[in-house]
């Protein structure tokens, strides 16, 4: 147990050696690269407006996600009636994402309990 802690404790001084020695050029690059994002200069105004303007296109692009939302809805609604001409494939796909859906819940469920498994015994 002790080599494992001295094994990691060394792994991370690495770690961190190579970003003080590599950090500020990468972040150089990372801005070199994105400077067409960036607003100059960079007040409080401009953040605020910028964040309305985000705030508010969200807003205008709710109506086309709720009709993406009904033809998806229509398309189930269409695959439930022709349910007898359904592909294999088509079945094993819904059921792989329903088995998805329900262990990204169990996941969820227990980052919630704060990582705890309680009413199991094994």
């Amino acid at each position: 147990m002790a080599s494992k802690l001295k094994q990691l404790q060394s792994q991370a001084c690495r770690a961190s050696k190579f970003v003080t020695e590599n950090g500020t050029a990468y972040y150089k690059q990372l801005l070199d690269q994105n400077k067409q994002y960036i607003q100059d200069p960079p007040t409080v105004e401009k953040c605020n407006e910028l964040s309305k303007q985000l705030f508010y296109t969200r807003l205008a692009s709710i109506p086309g996600r709720t009709e993406s939302f009904w033809k998806e809805l229509d398309y189930v609604k269409h695959m439930w009636k022709n349910r007898k001409e359904l592909a294999v494939e088509d079945v094993s796909i819904a059921a792989l994402f329903g088995l998805e859906c329900f262990a990204w819940f169990c996941a969820g469920e227990i980052v919630g309990r704060g990582f705890t498994f309680t009413g199991y015994y094994v």
